[in-house]
């Protein structure tokens, strides 16, 4: 993909979704540390409806810790791979209390060293609770540069760093949740609904030229690189 495409492509991005969000709810770098841990084979609306109650709760390491496992793997045992996520939650909340003072590190290698952390969430969390032009490759990610033609590499660390080459700095920070909303919404694994993709017109996926006796609507006529989009965050 040109460098100009890539710059129309998080143009459009920005202009339909100015200040996106992660959909996990959270209200600290703990509970989003929990909550991105939990995501893991699950929906973020799986994870929030687990999360509501248990952070009710307790949304410290220490209040984690004073639920106890079985408490806390009663609480998690509608998410896939709960045994394992509270026992990766607890060995987690010891560490923090241990070694951070019981909070969240903003540092790659002391988050990596928590279990069940690994790159992915590291990125998260760097990127969501502390700021950092950090960008997660998930599963949506992956996809969507793969489609489009964004980054092509054959792993996620590969399209990780494709992306922090190719895409301009001032979009860096938000371009992990534009992506993975693209990829939730209209991007999907099935079906994707490209003619009313806003990026339509740079995605290699796209078919060009388009067959005339398919147009419709905005497809008739040239389209504008740097369209609104009502649907880029419909659910």
């Amino acid at each position: 993909m040109s460098p100009e495409a890539v710059v129309r492509i998080f143009e459009t991005f920005q202009n339909a979704c100015p200040d996106p969000k992660t959909e996990l709810v959270y209200h600290s770098p703990f509970t989003l540390l929990v909550a991105v841990m939990l995501s893991a084979q699950s929906t973020d609306k799986q994870v929030n409806i687990v999360t509501k109650p248990l952070f009710a709760l307790a949304d410290t390491p220490q209040g984690l810790l004073a639920l106890g496992e079985e408490r806390l793997t009663s609480l998690l045992k509608s998410l896939n791979l709960f045994r394992s996520k509270a026992r990766h939650l607890l060995q987690t909340c010891h560490l923090l209390c241990e070694r951070h003072q019981g909070q969240v590190p903003e540092h790659r290698e002391a988050l990596e060293a928590l279990p069940g952390v690994g790159r992915k969430t590291a990125n998260v969390v760097l990127n969501t609770a502390f700021g950092h032009a950090t960008i997660a490759v998930d599963t949506h990610i992956f996809r969507v540069c793969q489609r489009t033609g964004l980054a092509l590499g054959k792993t996620p660390r590969a399209v990780e760093d494709i992306l922090l080459k190719v895409i301009p700095e001032k979009y860096q920070k938000n371009a992990h949740h534009w992506i993975i909303l693209h990829g939730r919404y209209t991007c999907k694994a099935r079906n994707p609904d490209c003619h009313t993709c806003i990026i339509r017109y740079d995605c290699a996926f796209f078919p060009k030229p388009i067959p005339t006796d398919t147009l419709r609507g905005s497809d008739a006529r040239p389209p504008p690189h740097r369209p609104r989009c009502d649907h880029f965050l419909s659910k």
